[in-house]
């Protein structure tokens, strides 16, 4: 077979593979499209049913049924909560608790996965251990309250903040963050005459930016969300955040449509309205900060994954 053959050949049969990776591919993106719109309905819809259910008016709640888009708008479900001077308490104590807890426990973390990620720290692997353990047994409910009233923290604020202090699984992202920056820059801040301390504070923590705010994303989108521990360790409602707040309010048009008294609230909106408008204003803080955090979130993990 001459060499001018072979070569028609070869043409052919890599011009017919290429055509069936092509046909392949496009297959995928096709199927793969379909998915991820489904996927997507699934969440979105819901979303939007609350979003727009919010705005509606009490005789479009009162209607029934799967709200695209009333009729008639109204945002006397919102003045009915903004009215609500223990709203605005709730809204300062969700926001007092979560800045301060974030700003506490990325630190915590980050003061204490720094010397583990130093190889020659004497004790590292005994340090390494008990984290460990920490992810997979607690002390139970019952010994936990226990131990939150031994230190004077029940009905106190900081229970907010420090038992959420320490998380191992957030002391590896950043462990393993930290390993990867070079060694030659503290060897050079060394030489220069910084000690541990302020390589940590100048170098580590300002390279660790990605690290940093995904930590504090995943610990303020906790404690945000954090319903249990005021359900658990609060009597005072003067430190209800927003969740119990909205619990409350759950709680309250339950028993008010059990004796039938379901649509007496104030400015004559629905409790569901009032329940909807709550719930907008509780997700909403998030749903604004994260596009901000975003691309810090997706690189803070990735890298923090890498094993050092």
């Amino acid at each position: 077979m001459s060499n001018a053959v072979k070569e028609k050949i070869n043409a052919s049969v890599q011009a017919s593979q290429g055509s069936r990776v092509r046909h392949t591919s496009l297959t995928f993106n096709i199927v793969n499209t379909i998915l991820l719109l489904l996927f997507t309905l699934v969440v979105v819809i819901p979303i939007w049913n609350i979003v727009i259910s919010s705005f509606a008016s009490t005789d479009a709640l009162n209607a029934g049924g799967f709200i695209f888009w009333p009729r008639s708008l109204s945002l006397d479900n919102y003045r009915s909560v903004f009215q609500d001077s223990g709203m605005w308490h709730a809204l300062l104590i969700s926001v007092l608790k979560t800045a301060i807890g974030v700003v506490a426990h990325t630190l915590f973390c980050a003061v204490f996965a720094y010397p583990l990620s130093k190889r020659y720290l004497a004790g590292r692997k005994l340090y390494s251990a008990m984290g460990i353990v920490t992810m997979f047994f607690s002390g139970g409910m019952i010994p936990t309250y226990l131990l939150i009233k031994s230190l004077g923290l029940l009905d106190s604020f900081w229970v907010y903040v420090i038992p959420a202090m320490f998380s191992y699984y957030d002391v590896i992202i950043l462990m393993n963050f930290f390993r990867q920056v070079p060694a030659s820059l503290e060897e050079s801040a060394k030489i220069d005459g910084a000690n541990e301390m302020r390589i940590f504070w100048k170098i580590i923590l300002p390279l660790s930016k990605p690290a940093i705010a995904t930590i504090a994303l995943f610990h303020g989108v906790a404690q945000w969300n954090d319903f249990m521990t005021t359900k658990l360790y609060i009597n005072n409602e003067n430190l209800y955040p927003l969740q119990m707040r909205l619990y409350d309010i759950i709680v309250q048009s339950q028993a008010s449509s059990e004796l039938g008294n379901a649509g007496q609230v104030v400015l004559d909106t629905t409790t569901r309205g009032v329940r909807l408008a709550t719930i907008m204003i509780t997700i909403a803080p998030i749903l604004i900060l994260y596009p901000f955090v975003q691309r810090y979130f997706v690189g803070g993990t990735m890298l923090g994954a890498v094993k050092g």
